[in-house]
């Protein structure tokens, strides 16, 4: 009897849906997250804290930017006078605003070779629209944002609506996201799902387990 290990076969996804926060742009900046703080006079981590307290409703579309940014300042006792509001939707839209250029370019190389690829994220309305200027965001078959479709990730709705846009069934989908809990929830449909800490830990997880036709470089 042949001792041999049998080669697993690897999966060859027909799309990839990259979530945008922390994999196609990189993660906030502190001297970002500092200078909001700042708007509002108090200490960053403090300003973490109620940043992060209704962003789920926001990014869904449940509050208005008004709505968000005033509940902010409301937790901090501190009011949204003199352009402030104005301000921190700048300083937001701005610290969400740094490209991987490694993801990108392999989002570009993608599509080029006939994936499929969406992107799939939460966001609020006031950094969707900032993004319609960012010329370095890639072309994608399909866009779902939260604030679009009204349900936010870890809810099963905003799974299936990404692959109804992107015309792929849960098996025939590669989700890369670095949330734990937005992983398990693509992994519970049926979609392949890695959780996202890096391009090369990227690169390590998918080419043993996916047929892809490119593989993630650096783009210099």
């Amino acid at each position: 009897m042949s001792t041999q290990p049998v080669l697993q076969q690897r999966i060859q996804p027909r799309a990839v849906l990259f979530d945008y926060g922390n994999v196609l742009c990189r993660p906030q900046h502190r001297a970002e997250v500092e200078a909001m703080a700042g708007v509002l006079a108090v200490p960053a981590d403090r300003f973490e804290e109620a940043y992060w307290k209704d962003r789920l409703l926001f990014d869904e579309g449940a509050i208005t930017p008004e709505a968000y940014w005033s509940g902010v300042a409301s937790a901090l006792s501190r009011t949204l006078a003199n352009g402030r509001r104005e301000r921190l939707i700048e300083l937001d839209n701005q610290s969400w605003s740094h490209p991987d250029p490694v993801m990108v370019r392999w989002a570009i190389d993608l599509r080029a070779a006939g994936v499929r690829t969406a992107v799939l994220s939460n966001m609020p309305i006031t950094l969707r629209v900032h993004l319609r200027s960012c010329e370095w965001l890639p072309e994608f078959d399909y866009s779902c944002y939260s604030c679009d479709v009204l349900s936010a990730k870890p809810a099963p709705e905003i799974f299936r609506n990404c692959l109804r846009g992107v015309g792929a069934a849960p098996e025939e989908a590669l989700f890369l996201d670095d949330r734990a809990e937005n992983v398990e929830a693509a992994r519970a449909l049926g979609i392949h799902a890695i959780q996202f800490a890096g391009p090369e830990q990227a690169q390590c997880e998918i080419e043993p387990r996916y047929d892809l036709p490119l593989a993630i470089r650096d783009p210099a």
